[in-house]
């Protein structure tokens, strides 16, 4: 007998959809999913944990908006919860988008999404007849489409999903679990997950080619930069946020037009959830606090899809919260929680005159004074004058790839940035990041932390020390630099005036301490403990909620 969830049987009682899959599934297999109405980021962590011990407690159904996800990882399955339109349901959602095309004509311009959402309901509704019964036909009378109840339902979320959604990615874009979306010609869509990080195969598919550009070209519109035979290759950014990266046509792309979506979560996840998830350790969160705190500037660095830009967002929670933050990027990521927060985004498009790059903002930066310059990557000459904010006191914090200090330097001393070696140790640390292979599953850890002590003219080079080092056989993150860290005894301390350099250790440890107990207390929520450290910096140790 299979016994199915109760909370997953309340929620198909009152969906239409779910319950049809739900039936379908029973016929199928005597193991049903776990159900979620609202998939937290603990049971997210969670069912990640167990994924590996356990293959079938990743089994589980969660709601997203008005749908359902099904994530079967023991088949590699992602399925979007949608009913699947007969022949006879395609004929009247081709019918009813013809007639509210036509009528849309007479109405007003919309400038929101509140405005299309409205009146796109109103041409449905004008375009369709609610009959009883069944209807076998497809029938047109008096200019409207007859449906049943069950079907107005149906065309009415296809109508909103192709309109105002994604089309048939929509469920993907509407999922905050997933990581990347990869469609690569016509076929089947693969996502990452955030649970899961392999691909996963989805029920998401574009049959042929002719609806698969036409797709390319609706998304690429909305962007305000349409991609075409002329234009094949296009980066943006989807009114979500998302990043997304189109390469059109089978001339460019073999296997016919592709794209990789980016997508980054609407809150950014805390730098204690990230020790939860044994990226960071409490000691190196403690560490990194003492760096933002006295204004170092500070690398993240690693290789595509290692986590650079969550880790970046996590920790500017330890910038004092009543700085201001100065933000330049190509493609808007970057969330620090500082309200005085100056966000300016590159513009690739239109006439050379009207054109803003990363080189342009940069140089605005130098006359507006900002606590924190935040560079979401570096990737040519704008890295020089990110050189010069620090050589001019404006501390920086950027992401940048390379794997490692070596590649790090190479890079920045060679083309297109071109960095003068002995100007390279203006940086004080860099973090490396990687994803990595731990008991057949991929995690985001970070792996080396190095200190930039000076440049060597006897030796031609920059000296560096490692302070943190992550031990894969342990899959531990391990402090190096205890007595040993010349950002903080050299630099910190010594701006500080500590009589005794080595003090400064009792304050990584008191920071470490009050970490800690927020990883003990489960204060894992962005806003909560972006909370505790503004009133940190604004009132000092009294004003935190626990005793440590």
């Amino acid at each position: 007998m299979v016994v199915i969830d109760p909370a997953l049987e309340k929620a198909a009682k009152g969906n239409i959809y779910l319950r049809e899959y739900i039936d379908e599934l029973q016929k199928v297999t005597n193991i049903l999913p776990k159900y979620y109405e609202n998939l937290s980021v603990k049971d997210l962590a969670e069912i990640r944990k167990n994924a590996i011990l356990d293959p079938n407690s990743a089994n589980v159904i969660y709601k997203i908006g008005n749908g359902h996800i099904h994530i079967d990882a023991l088949r590699s399955r992602y399925v979007s919860i949608e009913h699947k339109l007969n022949m006879e349901e395609k004929e009247k959602l081709r019918m009813i988008k013809d007639s509210i095309l036509e009528k849309a004509t007479h109405e007003e311009s919309v400038e929101t999404k509140e405005d299309l959402i409205r009146i796109l309901e109103k041409l449905f509704d004008m375009s369709v007849e609610v009959v009883s019964g069944r209807n076998k036909k497809v029938k047109k009378t008096s200019g409207k489409v007859q449906v049943s109840q069950k079907e107005y339902e149906i065309l009415k979320y296809y109508i909103n999903r192709d309109i105002v959604g994604y089309g048939p990615i929509e469920p993907l874009i509407l999922d905050p679990y997933i990581e990347d979306v990869h469609l690569i010609g016509t076929g089947k869509v693969r996502v990452s997950h955030k649970a899961f990080q392999y691909g996963l195969e989805t029920n998401v598919r574009f049959d042929d080619e002719v609806s698969l550009n036409e797709f390319f070209v609706s998304i690429s519109e909305r962007m305000g930069r349409p991609v075409s035979a002329s234009k094949p290759i296009v980066d943006g950014t989807l009114p979500d946020g998302s990043r997304i990266n189109m390469i059109y046509s089978t001339d460019i792309s073999a296997r016919g037009s592709s794209c990789t979506i980016r997508k980054f979560s609407a809150e950014p996840i805390s730098p204690i959830q990230l020790i939860k998830f044994g990226t960071f350790s409490p000691e190196f969160v403690a560490y990194i606090w003492l760096c933002l705190e006295n204004k170092m500037n500070v690398i993240l660095s690693g290789e595509t899809a290692s986590g650079k830009t969550t880790a970046l967002n996590a920790i500017l929670s330890f910038i004092d919260h009543r700085g201001k933050i100065y933000s330049v990027e190509d493609t808007p990521e970057v969330k620090p929680p500082q309200k005085g927060w100056q966000r300016c985004v590159t513009r690739e498009s239109g006439p050379e005159e009207a054109r803003v790059t990363m080189f342009d903002l940069l140089r605005a930066a130098l006359r507006s004074r900002p606590d924190y310059i935040v560079i979401g990557e570096i990737r040519g000459e704008e890295g020089r004058v990110a050189f010069q904010c620090m050589q001019t006191g404006i501390p920086v914090m950027a992401t940048f790839h390379a794997s490692n200090a070596t590649k790090f330097i190479q890079r920045m001393t060679g083309q297109p940035i071109n960095i003068p070696m002995s100007f390279i140790d203006n940086v004080n640390v860099i973090i490396f990041q990687s994803a990595v292979n731990v008991n057949r599953r991929f995690l985001r850890r970070v792996t080396n932390v190095e200190e930039f002590m000076g440049y060597s003219k006897e030796d031609g080079g920059v000296l560096t020390r490692n302070v943190f080092k992550w031990d894969s056989a342990t899959d531990k993150l391990y402090f190096r630099g205890n007595n040993n860290s010349y950002i903080l005894e050299k630099r910190i301390a010594a701006e500080h005036g500590y009589s005794e350099p080595k003090d400064i250790y009792k304050d990584l440890r008191q920071r470490e301490k009050i970490i800690q107990k927020m990883v003990d207390l489960d204060i894992t929520g962005y806003h909560e403990v972006n909370k505790i450290l503004s009133d940190y910096y604004e009132y000092g140790p009294n004003s935190l909620p626990f005793t440590v």
